[in-house]
């Protein structure tokens, strides 16, 4: 799967595979696509290539709100006066 933006390229090639009940973190310097991926696969935006696949069902398409997949943004998005749980709900 690719995302470019403009003549960027911003991911080349991503080949994740999660398997049920794994939890996952994405680490990486700033600029190195983290974002991006996480907002694709949750269907914010969409792949410039590629497929995205879950459960054998391609997901490219299909709105956010229809893939119950989750997403916690970084610090910045979050209410600092709410604890982790309040932040989620």
């Amino acid at each position: 799967m690719g995302k470019i933006f403009g003549t960027y390229h911003a991911l080349q090639n991503v080949d994740l595979d999660i398997q049920s009940g794994e939890f996952i973190c994405l680490l990486g310097g700033s600029g190195c696509g983290k974002i991006t991926l996480r907002r694709i696969i949750a269907g914010l935006d969409g792949q410039t290539s590629g497929t995205l696949l879950l459960d054998g069902a391609d997901l490219s398409g299909i709105g956010c709100h229809k893939r119950n997949i989750g997403m916690v943004f970084q610090s910045r998005a979050l209410f600092p006066h709410l604890n982790v749980g309040e932040n989620i709900v």
